[in-house]
């Protein structure tokens, strides 16, 4: 049997450490590699159609793989060369995850069955095209239903009207409102679901063609779910039952353990957790939390959740959810550990920390032979390197000065140092890695740096212009 043949192109500065890592991953994923160094230092900064010009490919080469921040499209490289053309990983000692060594293979990776109710708070004070706008945010971000907060001691007349226009959007809606008025007005106007029903008003509103939501008359009261359950049971009603997550300090343990026992008592019927007591009335980043509430709904059985996204630490409660329903249904039904599965939410710290080690850095720099900086990362310092000096330092600022002092920085390049600097030291700051030219990788948060590759003003407001 033939092993398969990988041609890797790469430049002169990366050629060392490329081979160093090939020489391990080759052989742990069962192919043969090559390396094809080009007449750049940099070849990431290379266009395809360059490397097109400047490329031989060894006879019988069926696939090659670029630098994944070389710009330009594969599918023209390959029709121009003849081979397979892949698009690598931005840094090469991501090679190895590239070709899922040390991680899991995540075959049907994605799939979910878990609902995501998105709460819109206080929605009568929005207007109707806010709230249109709102519902398409949230069903972008994952949600399954738009759920409207109504304002209790007052009756919003426009609930209806807004209804009818999330419908028209193809949108599913819930209403939360206690207020009779509002319940009749939402289900006529084709609301999916209510929020909530408890002993105390289910009979009155038992005939209205819509799912329930159940909850206890009294916190706690697990006894007058049972008691609205045999109330809609009778009438064939369709209906989601919720304990009601207490947030802490004032009972999350206790009521957690409820959602066990309900499980228990109701093993067939739908249940739904609302997680916005939680991560809403506590000082902590949302993903996490979310993530392990995902979990604990998996575990338990429980079908849907309904979430807020008010304060600012939970303004991405949609989109985290959406995530993490997806990471412990691929967990649950695998059987494996939820780690190394879902880098999108490694927000502030990354995965794992790469570095090269001081003897590879001097290797780069000895095959450096022009004055622009090439800045890296670890081991709590920033080097700034050319053909020049080789500096480093754990302060910024007392690298910049050097460099202000000695080599006679213009306004552009200085700015940029100092931009690149400032990622520098983010990263070492929070434990994230560090790449020239590249964004830190904030997990679904992260926002393409491209900037610097092409340069201009078209966006930007002059706020203090007399043109209107």
């Amino acid at each position: 049997m033939t092993t398969e043949k990988k041609l890797f192109i790469t430049g002169k500065l990366a050629e060392p450490s490329l081979r160093k890592v090939l020489k391990d991953v080759s052989k742990q994923a069962g192919f043969e590699s090559e390396i094809i160094t080009l007449p750049i230092n940099v070849v990431a900064l290379a266009t395809l159609d360059w490397i097109g010009s400047h490329i031989q490919l060894p006879e019988g080469t069926k696939e090659i793989v670029i630098p994944g921040l070389c710009r330009g499209s594969e599918q023209s490289l390959g029709e121009l060369l003849g081979v397979s053309v892949v698009r690598g990983p931005k840094d090469l000692r991501d090679i190895g995850e590239f070709y899922k060594l040390g991680n899991n293979h995540r075959e049907n990776y994605g799939k979910h069955s878990l609902e995501i109710i998105a709460e819109i708070n206080h929605a009568p004070d929005l207007s109707y095209g806010q709230i249109l706008d709102k519902a398409d945010e949230l069903v972008g971000q994952g949600a399954d239903i738009i759920d409207l907060g109504c304002n209790p001691g007052f009756t919003w007349e426009d609930l209806g009207r807004t209804v009818q226009g999330l419908k028209r959007n193809g949108v599913k809606v819930s209403i939360d409102t206690f207020n009779t008025v509002e319940v009749f007005a939402g289900v006529r106007a084709g609301a999916d679901l209510l929020l909530s029903v408890h002993d105390g008003n289910i009979k009155s509103l038992v005939d209205l063609d819509v799912e329930f939501v159940v909850v206890p008359q009294k916190p706690g009261d697990l006894g007058s779910i049972q008691k609205t359950v045999d109330v809609l049971l009778a009438k064939n009603k369709q209906f989601r039952i919720d304990p009601i997550l207490d947030p802490m300090p004032f009972g999350f343990t206790e009521s957690l353990v409820r959602y066990f026992e309900a499980r228990k008592l109701f093993p067939e019927f739908p249940m739904m957790m609302g997680v916005g007591n939680i991560t809403e009335l506590m000082d902590s980043d949302s993903a996490g939390i979310n993530t392990i509430l995902m979990g604990i709904c998996q575990e338990c059985g429980i079908q849907s959740v309904l979430t807020t996204s008010v304060i600012n630490w939970c303004r991405t409660s949609v989109r985290e959810l959406d995530i993490g329903r997806r990471l412990m249904q691929y967990a649950f039904d695998n059987k494996t550990i939820p780690k190394r599965l879902e880098p999108k939410l490694h927000l502030l710290r990354d995965s794992s920390l790469r570095r090269y080690g001081l003897h590879a850095l001097r290797e780069i720099a000895s095959q450096i032979k022009d004055r622009n900086f090439r800045i890296f990362a670890e081991d709590s310092r920033i080097y700034a390197i050319n053909n020049r000096c080789f500096l480093s330092s754990d302060d910024p600022y007392e690298l910049f000065e050097y460099l202000i002092r000695y080599e006679n920085l213009d306004p552009s390049h200085a700015f940029y140092l100092g931009y690149e600097f400032c990622k520098a030291q983010t990263a070492i700051q929070l434990g994230k890695n560090y790449t020239q030219d590249q964004e830190l990788d904030w997990g679904f948060l992260t926002i393409k740096e491209l900037t610097h590759r092409n340069p201009g003003i078209n966006n930007i407001k002059n706020s203090g212009s007399d043109e209107n």
